[in-house]
């Protein structure tokens, strides 16, 4: 059983397992096709899984497909992070505000991102371990990625005071204002 919050954007949600746990250790359900589309009203076909670790302060993104849009169901297996959604449908009531949490392999909550947001996340622990399912395939040439610290967007980062370990590709990020969006 799984049970699911909205977050500040209505779209995204919070996803939190029922865990079974004893002295030998832990059960859930990660995912469960049935119990995601009731309590989402989704039926989503997932057509790929993605694995990446990273070390403290590693942040990435914020990334999405401009076509074969994906939306994203985000776990953390090892660590914790600090997981951003921002909603780049220029439809929505909500385009350009984004909303987070913190997951973690303890607290073993998901999120749903759903397509139309650009995604991101920052690593909070030594290292951390992150899984994903996604409803679209990885298209290079579709991707983009906006500006990590846009000031219009304000994500509220949990750095501390430290620099954010950024890949060159994110470096060279757009402001939300100049980025592609649906």
């Amino acid at each position: 059983m799984i049970t699911a919050r909205a977050l500040e954007i209505p779209d995204v949600l919070l996803l939190t397992p029922k865990v079974f746990s004893d002295a030998r250790g832990f059960f859930f359900e990660s995912f469960n096709a049935r119990e995601f589309a009731a309590l989402s009203g989704l039926a989503v076909d997932f057509v790929q899984d993605n694995h990446s670790r990273s070390a403290r302060h590693v942040l990435r993104g914020l990334h999405y497909q401009l076509r074969q849009s994906q939306g994203k169901l985000v776990r953390v297996t090892a660590g914790e992070v600090f997981d951003v959604a921002v909603d780049i449908r220029r439809s929505s009531p909500d385009f350009g505000r984004w909303t987070g949490a913190r997951l973690s392999a303890e607290n073993k909550c998901q999120l749903w991102i759903p397509p139309g947001f650009a995604h991101g996340f920052l690593c909070l622990s030594e290292y951390a371990e992150f899984l994903y399912k996604t409803t679209d395939y990885y298209a290079p040439e579709q991707e983009r990625c906006i500006l990590w610290n846009d000031p219009a967007l304000g994500i509220d980062w949990p750095l501390a005071g430290a620099t954010p370990n950024l890949s060159a590709k994110d470096q060279q990020g757009v402001p939300l204002a100049q980025a592609e969006v649906f």
